[in-house]
This record gives structure tokens, C-alpha cells and sequence, in this order.
């Protein structure tokens, strides 16, 4: 009785055809609470690389959305924030 071989002939690990759980739950994660998709999005990637599962796609859209949400986020609180310095209290006064 032979084991499977978790190698192609090529040398490189063979392709599966399901996709990684944890591209799937990063890609997702990533539109609510951007550090868990973008660490989801890394380990996602470390596995698709070892196991040749698919969704390597969905992993790196999960590192990329939990990164720009992240920056979006510092902008717009730096907006707010100096456009609140900016208000003349005088002009709210009775």
C-alpha cells in the first residue's frame, strides 16, 4: 500500500481543491475589524503556500482591505480632529 504523496512530480505541493477556511473568515472579517482580517489574511497566505489550497486571492484582499480601512480611519480621524481645533468658540456663544 503506497501513501499519498503530498508533492506534484514537479516538487511543488499539490493543488487542493477547497478553499482556505481562514481566507475565507479573513476576507469577510476585513469589512468589520480590519486587524483581524489582516492577521487572518497573513496566516491564511503562510498555509495556502504550504498546502496549495485555493484562495490565496481572498487572503491577499483581506490583507489589503484590513490595511486601507486602517489608513482610511487614521485620516479621517486626523480630519476630525483638526477641523475640531479649528471651530471659533466665540461664534457658539449667546
Amino acid at each position: 500500500m503506497t501513501t499519498p504523496q503530498p508533492y506534484s512530480s514537479s516538487g511543488a505541493p499539490a493543488q487542493r481543491d477547497n478553499y482556505n477556511v481562514l481566507a475565507i473568515v479573513g476576507f469577510i472579517a476585513s469589512f468589520f475589524v480590519s486587524i483581524v482580517g489582516i492577521v487572518l489574511g497573513f496566516v491564511a497566505l503562510s498555509q495556502i503556500k504550504r498546502t496549495g489550497e485555493k484562495g490565496r486571492g481572498l487572503a491577499l484582499a483581506a490583507v489589503i482591505i484590513g490595511f486601507v480601512a486602517i489608513a482610511l480611519t487614521v485620516l479621517f480621524t486626523i480630519l476630525f480632529v483638526v477641523a475640531a481645533a479649528n471651530i471659533d468658540p466665540s461664534t457658539y456663544s449667546s
